[in-house]
C-alpha cells in the first residue's frame, strides 16, 4: 500500500451556544480537516481543531493546511502509510514545531492503516483499556442560576456528572463566588471543576485557589501562564486541591520537565499539541511514571476529532480525572453520518475500522470554506 494524496479542508461548525475561553469566545468552531488516499483507493481521514484563529495556540487553520501541503505532503507521496511511527519521525526532521499539522497528518495516516487491517485504531496501540470514560461539560451561560438549572438536568439525564467553569474572563472574584454558588447548589452529586486558561497572576491565584478549595472545587486548570512553570510548582505545593497543567503541557520534552519539576498536578492529555497519537501516549507514560493523574483534554473537535482522542484515551490504563470529550454535544451539525454515543456519564469509545466514524463528504463541502470538487 502506498500513498497517493492528501487533501486538507479548513471547515467552520456553528455552536449551539456562545462557549467563552479567557482569549476567545467561541461562536462557530474551525476544524480542519485532512483525507489521504492510498493508490488502491482506502481513504484515512483526520482532524485537529483550533480556537480562534491563533488566540489559543502558534497554529491557525490557514498555517496549518499551508503547512501540510507544502511542506509535509510532498515528503509523504508515495510512501506505506503503514510505517507510520517512521513517517512521522521524518517529518519531524524536515518539520520543525507546527505540531497541530503533524498531528492531523498523522490521524489519517492511522485511520488509513486501521481501514486497511479492518481493526479500530486503537489496536495500534495496544488495545483498548476502555469501552467508556466519564465526559465533563462545560457550564458556560455566565448566570448561575441557568448553570445551576443546566447541571442539574445534566445529573437528572445521566449525561454529565463532571462540570467546568472557564473563569479567565472578568472579575475574578466574581467568578468564583459564581463557582462556589454552583458546587454548593450540585453537591456531592457532581464535580465542579474551574478552567482559568492562564488569566491570573500569582498572587491572584493563591486568593482564589484557596476559595475555590475551601468551596469544593475539584480541580484547578491552568491558572498562570504557559511559561510560569516555577509559579505552578508554587502553587502546586501549596494547595491541596490538584492543579492541572494544559496550556504549559504539549510535547514530551515539556511534559518531562513539568514532571520533574512537579510544576503540576494532573497531566491534560490532548493529541494536537502533542503532535500526534504516537506522542501523546509517551506524554502519558511520562506521567505513568511519574505518578501524575491524566484527564482527557479536548481542542473542541467534531466527531471525528473526537472519536481519535477518544480512541488513544481509550487505550491509558488509568484516566482518574475522565475526559473532556464534549465536542459534538456543541455543534449544531456535525460532519459524520454516525454519531458519538453518551450515556450514563460518559462517552462511549467508538468502534469499527479506523476510528470508527464515517465522513459525511456532502456536509464537508457545505461547511468548507472553499469550493471543494475533489470530494467524491
Amino acid at each position: 500500500m502506498k500513498i497517493h494524496s492528501l487533501e486538507v479542508y479548513i471547515v467552520d461548525l456553528p455552536t449551539i451556544r456562545p462557549h467563552h475561553l479567557a482569549m476567545h469566545t467561541i461562536v462557530t468552531q474551525t476544524i480542519v480537516l485532512a483525507c489521504m488516499r492510498s493508490e488502491d483507493g482506502i481513504e484515512g481521514w483526520g482532524e485537529v481543531a483550533t480556537i480562534g484563529g491563533a488566540s489559543y495556540f502558534e497554529e491557525s487553520p490557514e498555517v496549518i493546511k499551508l503547512t501540510i501541503e507544502k511542506y509535509i505532503s510532498p515528503l509523504l507521496i508515495g510512501k506505506n502509510p503503514i510505517n507510520f511511527d517512521a513517517l512521522s519521525h521524518t517529518i519531524g526532521i524536515h518539520v520543525k514545531g507546527n505540531y497541530f499539522a503533524k498531528a492531523l497528518v498523522e490521524a489519517t495516516m492511522i485511520d488509513l492503516v486501521a481501514k486497511y487491517k479492518n481493526v479500530p485504531s486503537y489496536e495500534l496501540f495496544g488495545g483498548q483499556c476502555h469501552t467508556s470514560l466519564p465526559v465533563a461539560w462545560t457550564l458556560a451561560s455566565g448566570d448561575t442560576v441557568r448553570d445551576i438549572e443546566e447541571a442539574k438536568h445534566c445529573l437528572e439525564t445521566k449525561r454529565h456528572n463532571i462540570f467546568k467553569l472557564k473563569i479567565g474572563k472578568g472579575d475574578p472574584k466574581k467568578n468564583v463566588a459564581h463557582v462556589i454558588k454552583i458546587k454548593e447548589a450540585i453537591g456531592g452529586a457532581g464535580s465542579v471543576r474551574v478552567d482559568v486558561n492562564q488569566a491570573w497572576d500569582e498572587a491572584t491565584s493563591l486568593y482564589c485557589i484557596e476559595a475555590l478549595e475551601d468551596g469544593g472545587v475539584d480541580l484547578i486548570e491552568q491558572p498562570l501562564m504557559s511559561w510560569n512553570n516555577e509559579g505552578m510548582s508554587r502553587l502546586s505545593s501549596r494547595f491541596k486541591v490538584p492543579i492541572m497543567a494544559d496550556e504549559s503541557l504539549g510535547t514530551i520534552q515539556e511534559a518531562y520537565q513539568i514532571a520533574k519539576n512537579r510544576a503540576a498536578d494532573v497531566f491534560a492529555l490532548k493529541v494536537p499539541k502533542a503532535g500526534g497519537l504516537t506522542a501523546t501516549k509517551k506524554v502519558a507514560a511520562i506521567a505513568e511514571a511519574s505518578g501524575i493523574p491524566m484527564y482527557g483534554g479536548t481542542m473542541i473537535e467534531s466527531s471525528l476529532g473526537t472519536a481519535i482522542c477518544a480512541q488513544l484515551y481509550s487505550t491509558i490504563p488509568e484516566m482518574k480525572f475522565g475526559t473532556e470529550l464534549f465536542g459534538p454535544l456543541l455543534f449544531k451539525d456535525n460532519i459524520t453520518v454516525n454519531q458519538i454515543e453518551y450515556e450514563n456519564f460518559e462517552i462511549i469509545i467508538p468502534n469499527g475500522p479506523g476510528f470508527g466514524m464515517v465522513v459525511d463528504k456532502e456536509k464537508v463541502k457545505h461547511y468548507s470554506r472553499e469550493t471543494v470538487s475533489s470530494i467524491n
